[in-house]
């Protein structure tokens, strides 16, 4: 059975965008400040769509 996962990593923002992994965890932190997030809690897929106005359906197509 697949699941989908509810958190978004570097390799995926890398898919999505089409930029490095080291722009991808830069991101990846400024979301966490955004949504006012500790460091080691995770980004969602819904703070990651909020951040960058990307609609979560198409951002959960690009997802590893």
């Amino acid at each position: 059975m697949f699941r989908k996962r509810a958190v978004i990593y570097p390799k995926d923002v890398v898919c999505l965008t089409g930029r490095s992994e080291r722009y991808a965890q830069i991101l990846l932190h400024k979301v966490r400040a955004f949504v006012n997030k500790e460091p080691h809690q995770f980004v969602t897929v819904s703070d990651f769509s909020l951040f960058s106005g990307i609609p979560e359906d198409i951002i959960r197509n690009y997802m590893l």
